[in-house]
């Protein structure tokens, strides 16, 4: 009779850690496919480039969140633009990735169990070109069906990251650029 209840003790504690895993493995959502572009637009001319392979790990417990971006995945509508991009701006074989790690702020207004859009201020370290700085930015959270979507813009400033523009060419690039995210998350499976 002991021998019963040490196997049906084991085997409830066994599903319940087993639950735990599960429940677990849902707080982690993530996606290689997230979208990143930036629009520079001055009187000479508009420069747009569009990266479709980002990836984003987001934590919904802690609300920890972390981007990669591969500097070389940026696709310009000129060829000879995306060559300078890589070669004499970002230095993408030197520095080949942007990462941003941060934190949602207000994690707390978020309710990842309920669909709806819900505004998100997210603080952390952007560090592109070997230069990291501190950035803050509000975005939204669109949860649907069990997945997230997350979408922010902000301005960025190639100065801030010692990204050096040419004099030939200074006038035809922004002081900031405008940076638009867009990423469908999904939850993390192992």
């Amino acid at each position: 009779m002991n021998k019963k209840l040490i196997l049906i003790t084991i085997l409830i504690i066994s599903i319940k850690l087993l639950l735990i895993k599960e429940i677990s493995a849902q707080e982690k959502y993530f996606t290689r496919d997230a979208t990143v572009s930036f629009f520079s637009s001055t009187a000479m001319e508009d420069i747009k480039a569009i990266n479709s392979k980002v990836s984003c790990v987001l934590d919904i417990k802690s609300g920890k969140i972390e981007f990669a971006v591969l500097m070389k995945a940026f696709e310009f509508k000129k060829a000879l633009m995306e060559e300078h991009f890589n070669e004499n701006y970002v230095e993408s074989s030197k520095f080949p990735k942007a990462i941003f790690i941060g934190q949602i702020e207000n994690l707390y207004e978020i309710n990842f169990e309920k669909d709806g859009t819900y505004n998100a201020t997210i603080k952390g370290t952007m560090t592109i070109h070997g230069e990291s700085k501190e950035i803050t930015t509000k975005g939204n959270i669109v949860v649907k069906n069990g997945n997230l979507i997350l979408k922010s813009e902000f301005n960025l400033s190639p100065e801030d990251y010692s990204i050096e523009i040419p004099g030939v060419v200074r006038e035809k690039i922004a002081k900031e650029l405008l940076i638009s995210l867009n990423a469908q998350l999904a939850p993390f499976n192992r």
